[in-house]
């Protein structure tokens, strides 16, 4: 039996795009009318059959016949003969001679009542492989992939959402949103599936219509959190820190143990001229990720509380926990430069201005704070 191998690259093959492909010449070379066994080998422990297909069309040819035929690339999903040329030999790096043979073929996938094999789940097996790409980042192809899977089930609540949430990491809100309004058509009292919607607004800096879809979310459950933090967040966009921090500690009410929400709860009271108090809510915020070494948001945002407090000392302490993370983070070298400057260390302020100009030369922070340290040595 055949065994066809799918790849990232292959997605449109499983969707139904594209039903050609090209591979080198088997041993024992394919026909007209020969079974496929098509596996999707994206892990290479894990190779689970996605659908089986009739092969309808053979074409057996050189690779220099195939990298010379603009058509044929075309038709494989290539934008150009360089770009087929240059994948064959990555793929196939000892057999590229000029009279190696390459296997063209069509297939039409088989509905499972023909199958030969055990039949399986399609559907499952295909958003198990979604799953794998979106935790990849790959979320074109993952929302491909769900796409797919909703041809089994076009009702299918999860799946509308996942989709949704690849064409937001896509940047594709508008599109997100319609798959979001499809879910709640049929679940109206799913709280996350507003909120869906309202995070979408909000990146789309609509954070008006934002509010209005988050009353919604909260009018179905008033006491989750993941809706009322959402809320704060909108209104620190609309500048309403007021609101925002009211939202803040009604999380807290519920469940003290986010430290993000204590980070937020810091910006907002920073915002209102509490910088004490906003103190206190980093430090909890820092004391909640002891074991997450990667959190240098609370670190930065706490060092230029600091810095307003002209506690220069302490601000760059923490400037130094954030860099640990984010090393080439221009703002935290900046701010910390600041600091150095308000010292009168000039000298270290330098190094730090130098070292964003050296990643970023056209920074004009950096470059004024430069040249008045310069002017002060």
């Amino acid at each position: 039996m055949p065994i066809l191998l799918l790849g990232n690259k292959d997605i449109d093959l499983i969707s139904g795009k594209r039903n050609i492909t090209i591979r080198r010449r088997w041993k024992q070379p394919l026909y007209p009318g020969d079974h496929l066994y098509c596996y999707w080998n994206i892990l290479s422990k894990e190779r689970e059959k996605l659908f089986e297909a009739e092969v309808t069309h053979v074409d057996i040819l050189t690779f220099e016949d195939v990298i010379q035929d603009h058509e044929l690339a075309a038709k494989l999903g290539y934008k150009s003969t360089k770009e087929l040329e240059k994948d064959l030999r990555k793929t196939y790096p000892n057999n590229t001679k000029n009279k190696d043979e390459f296997q063209v073929f069509q297939f039409k996938k088989l509905h499972v009542s023909q199958w030969e094999g055990s039949a399986i789940n399609q559907k499952n097996i295909i958003i198990k492989k979604a799953d794998v790409l979106f935790e990849m980042g790959k979320y074109k192809q993952s929302s491909i992939c769900y796409k797919v899977a909703l041809e089994y089930d076009h009702d299918d609540v999860q799946l509308l959402n996942r989709i949704g949430d690849n064409l937001s990491r896509l940047g594709q809100f508008g599109d997100a949103i319609k798959h979001y309004k499809k879910a709640i058509k049929i679940e109206p009292n799913n709280e996350y599936l507003y909120n869906n919607i309202a995070i979408a607004y909000l990146n789309k800096r609509e954070p008006d219509k934002a509010l209005k879809v988050n009353n919604k979310a909260l009018h179905v459950n008033p006491e989750n959190t993941t809706v009322l933090y959402w809320r704060g967040l909108i209104y620190e966009m609309l500048n309403d820190f007021e609101k925002a921090l009211i939202c803040f500690n009604k999380v807290l009410e519920i469940d003290d143990t986010d430290p993000d929400v204590w980070n937020e709860k810091g910006t907002v009271l920073n915002m209102l001229g509490k910088s004490e108090e906003a103190l206190a809510a980093y430090d909890k915020s820092i004391e909640l990720c002891l074991d997450d070494t990667d959190d240098s948001n609370t670190w930065a945002s706490k060092g230029n509380t600091l810095l307003g407090l002209q506690r220069y000392d302490e601000a760059i302490e923490c400037y130094n926990h954030a860099l640990k993370v984010d090393t080439n983070n221009a703002i935290i070298l900046n701010n910390k430069g600041v600091a150095y400057m308000e010292l009168g260390d000039f000298r270290d302020a330098i190094e730090c201005f130098t070292k964003v100009l050296v990643m970023y030369p056209d920074n004009p922070d950096a470059q004024v704070l430069q040249e008045v340290c310069l002017e002060n040595l």
